[in-house]
């Protein structure tokens, strides 16, 4: 029962982890961002089965995982007031060629980088976008000025 309470602790604290570390931060992983992923990973593992090394220990942490996994999926399917506190809202960050400077500097992103996630999308200057919106996903959609 010990090892399913740390995995459902973990889960927890992994979660708002993610949440608190922004979109933007998680759809760009850099090469350092990677290993830093992995060496966690390993931190984790420790903390949740100790040194249970056991194949029940294992079933049962990885199945409390998964578990929450689903549990979430299935409240964010479900309840719309529970998406948006998991998941969040989409941002405007630009409207009419006018960069929101306040929504902008609140997911901590520069306007070189506005600036480049429009070029991506085949878009030469700022003041051809009719809305940027930072998904929940972490990418940038553009819609251009018709």
């Amino acid at each position: 029962m010990d090892l399913v309470l740390r995995a459902i602790a973990l889960f927890a604290f992994m979660y708002l982890l993610t949440r608190v570390m922004g979109r933007r931060e998680l759809s760009t992983l850099e090469p350092f961002d990677l290993i830093l992923l992995i060496v966690l990973g390993d931190l984790v593992q420790q903390g949740v089965t100790q040194s249970d090394y056991s194949v029940t220990g294992l079933i049962l942490a990885a199945g409390t995982i998964a578990m929450m996994q689903a549990a979430v999926s299935y409240l964010n399917f479900r309840f719309k007031r529970v998406r948006t506190v998991l998941d969040g809202e989409p941002i405007v960050l630009i409207e009419d060629g006018r960069v929101l400077t306040r929504n902008v500097h609140r997911e901590r992103l520069t306007r070189h980088e506005l600036e480049e996630q429009a070029r991506l999308s085949q878009i030469d200057s700022l003041d051809k976008v009719r809305w940027a919106v930072l998904e929940t996903s972490g990418q940038i959609s553009f819609i251009p000025k018709q």
